[in-house]
């Protein structure tokens, strides 16, 4: 069951999610504006890489005992359901479907994933009475990215 995945979590790799932030980073720069895209590119791929970094940094402060690398890995997979969402916005702005409270439904739907998903694998590193502040930084992490989609 759910123990068993969380064992195999321990393997970690970091291709899958440089693949998906390069996706993302992809979908969001190419619905940008011509000027802005290499900048809306880096800005996804910084956002990424060290937000990911500063949730992992915090959980070990709070006393979670995971590697960095096992941590990046997991937090990056958790992308994929921001980057199916923004990836479904991007092809639904073409057709009349492309409104904004469709957007926010589907943005809504990546980002309960994307938060649930990873705020399974932070609870269980971090002590009970400590886990709300080692969640904090995720759910801000998701919102970010959620609001650059949004943006772009």
């Amino acid at each position: 069951g759910q123990r068993n995945v969380l064992n195999q979590l321990r393997d970690w790799d970091l291709w899958g999610p440089l693949f998906i932030c390069l996706s993302l980073a992809i979908i969001l720069s190419l619905r940008a504006p011509t000027k802005q895209t290499s900048h809306v590119f880096t800005t996804v791929f910084v956002v990424m890489w060290i937000g990911s970094l500063v949730v992992t940094i915090n959980a070990q402060l709070l006393g979670a005992n995971m590697s960095i690398f096992q941590s990046l890995c997991v937090l990056g997979y958790c992308v994929f359901p921001l980057t199916v969402s923004a990836l479904t916005i991007a092809l639904l702005r073409v057709t009349w479907l492309g409104m904004l409270w469709l957007d926010l439904i589907w943005l809504s739907i990546g980002f309960l994933w994307a938060t649930r998903v990873s705020s399974v694998f932070v609870g269980q590193f971090v002590k009970k009475e400590r886990r709300l502040l080692a969640l904090y930084p995720v759910f801000f992490f998701y919102l970010i990215l959620g609001w650059l989609i949004l943006l772009f």
